[in-house]
């Protein structure tokens, strides 16, 4: 089926639930009004459904091809025109600074746009998208002159860039690196190493590609700060000259076969240092949290798209009739939304989706607020909410989009395990996205081991503090005493951790997954009921052009939430509380007893 943006949904969030068509009053965003923000919605979904989605499983089936010959990778046949249609729209400048040819616009319209985008090629959207972490890591830490050198044609889409992180023994652990940099006499370095896992590190689709890498300078400490980082070009850009960093072959992948993911070898490689020398893990954070925030759109995106297909399938499929009687007379049987455990399915997929997105989004708000609000204080509370939900914007939407598209699959039954249907390259695209910028558990980790301590705890107690706020200004929101519980149990664990992790950091490697899918119900349930009061505030007082359907959906699903969703609170309090005991007590013989 073809693809419909969520654009009704999208600006029920943005205009009437978060505010976002308010950024237009601060200075930075004065173009962001909601005229734009209404007409980037609707062009960014024709974008999707009309140029995007006919590629995505074209280009499954294809894949991208490796020469060894020439060192090359070719993408789809299919990716080069809508690329190019991609990037002659400005799609690639949305958000980027003014002053290198970009657009300006507030952060959250990108999330907008990367869920429509992962939702109808997650391949495709992968090159463009690792490319702004590149633009950000340059724009926050590059010399002016490696901005000049480079962000106008990152940003304009004309190169794309990457991120060479991982070596073949060492992932997260990235002071294990080997990549090496020895100083030129010209200022500039030659890079020698291998990295792996690199998203687009060699393709066909632009003039240059632009590797931003993690190597180790003569003498630095042989640990994670000793790292520095390196913008190292394919192509030299004052000679065009071609650098000697090849693509030594294509992981061979389950899932998003139209992205190039390469082993990158860099055999002497001109590249130039980005900051200051032994300072590239704070650079490495600037790209890692822009990529982090967009793979949790990523997530997102299949998720809606699975949501789609499957009810598209379950109003259409006949099978059995109703458990209350027949809905379908004159047909042979009912559609298979009829049944209990199919709208079980379908509501879980439905209500996840709109509460994720509205997490996201909050997200994005937040961000934009950290940089743009005139208050110094405003921007901090803001920039502290960005910083503890991250890991919980990767990490729950990346666990739940690949679980609804599971469940989308499961609605179509056979059907959904066959290739004449989406939702199997759906699961096989989403699965990845779990693991990769730093898998989940990695996430809850830097949630548990770093977020909540950094600041003296300011972080926590700003989300707390939000939270609170919310309850005591609003004493008839919706589900208040249900989200009172989910806030109370995140305080309990909270507290739980404060108590037990110092003295036991195995504690706290124990309770931080179920810690961090905790905060994502509870704050996802104050989202919820926002949405809610919304929607009954519209109703109650007949809003001029309102959708009664979608606010009485809304009413609906956030009954759902509370009833069938959130509860889930309590079982992960008890995982939490139960602590290491059982999941450490195993010596190693017991493993094969």
């Amino acid at each position: 089926m073809q693809y419909q943006a969520p654009a009704n949904d999208l600006r029920f969030l943005l205009f009437d639930v978060l505010g976002v068509d308010k950024l237009h009053e601060l200075e930075k965003y004065a173009d962001a009004t909601p005229d734009l923000i209404s007409a980037v919605i609707d062009e960014a979904g024709k974008l999707a459904a009309e140029v995007i989605q006919p590629t995505n499983q074209v280009g499954d089936r294809e894949g991208c091809q490796y020469d060894p010959q020439t060192r090359s990778v070719t993408t789809p046949d299919a990716f080069k025109s809508a690329y190019k249609t991609f990037v002659e729209g400005g799609w690639t400048a949305l958000d980027a600074p003014l002053e290198f040819g970009g657009q300006g616009l507030p952060h959250t319209l990108k999330f907008v746009v990367d869920e429509m985008v992962c939702s109808t090629n997650l391949s495709l959207g992968m090159y463009p998208g690792l490319t702004h972490g590149a633009i950000s890591a340059l724009y926050a830490h590059g010399s002016e002159e490696l901005k000049q050198t480079y962000l106008e044609k990152l940003i304009s889409g004309q190169w794309t860039g990457t991120m060479c992180l991982t070596e073949p023994h060492c992932g997260t652990d990235l002071g294990l690196i080997r990549t090496r940099a020895k100083p030129n006499d010209d200022g500039s370095y030659a890079i020698e190493g291998t990295k792996i896992w690199i998203t687009g590190g060699e393709h066909d689709l632009v003039d240059n590609i632009v590797h931003l890498v993690l190597a180790k300078l003569p003498g630095a400490p042989d640990t994670t700060k000793g790292i520095s980082l390196f913008v190292v070009p394919k192509f030299l850009p004052d000679s065009g000259e071609r650098n000697p960093a090849f693509c030594g072959g294509l992981e061979h992948k389950m899932g998003i076969k139209g992205s190039a993911t390469c082993v990158m070898n860099f055999e002497g490689a001109k590249g130039w240092l980005v900051g200051e020398p032994n300072d590239g893990m704070r650079a490495m954070f600037t790209m890692m949290n822009e990529a982090r925030l967009m793979v949790g759109m990523q997530g997102l995106g299949l998720a809606e798209m699975a949501y789609q297909e499957s009810l598209g399938f379950a109003r259409e499929r006949l099978q059995s009739r109703s458990l209350s009687g027949p809905k379908n007379p004159e047909g042979p049987a009912d559609p298979i939304i009829v049944h209990p455990d199919v709208r079980r399915m379908l509501m879980r997929q439905k209500v996840l989706n709109e509460g994720m997105r509205a997490l996201a989004l909050f997200t994005g708000h937040q961000l934009d607020l950290s940089v743009a609000h005139p208050d110094e204080d405003s921007r901090e509370a803001a920039d502290d909410l960005v910083q503890i939900l991250t890991p919980v914007v990767k990490a729950f939407l990346t666990d739940e989009g690949f679980n609804n598209a599971n469940t989308g699959l499961q609605v179509l039954g056979g059907s959904g395990f066959t290739t004449d249907w989406p939702l199997e390259q759906l699961v096989r695209d989403g699965r990845i996205a779990r693991i990769y910028e730093g898998t989940n558990g990695i996430q809850a980790m830097d949630l548990v081991g770093r977020k909540l301590g950094l600041k003296g705890g300011r972080l926590v107690r700003t989300l707390f503090g939000t939270l609170a706020g919310y309850l005591k200004d609003n004493p008839e929101a919706p589900h208040r005493d249900q989200l009172k519980e989910a806030i109370r149990t995140l305080e309990e664990a909270t507290g739980w951790l404060a108590q037990n992790a110092p003295s036991d950091p195995e504690q706290a490697g124990a309770a931080a997954t179920p810690y961090l899918r905790l905060m994502a119900l509870t704050v996802i349930g104050y989202l919820w009921s926002r949405m809610a009061s919304e929607a009954k505030a519209q109703l109650d007082n007949q809003t001029e052009g309102n959708n009664p359907a979608l606010l009485e959906s809304k009413l609906v699903s956030a009954r759902f939430y509370f009833e069938k969703l959130l509860p889930e609170i309590h079982w992960l309090l008890t995982d939490i509380r139960s602590g290491k005991d059982s999941m450490m007590a195993f010596e190693d013989d017991h493993w094969f007893a």
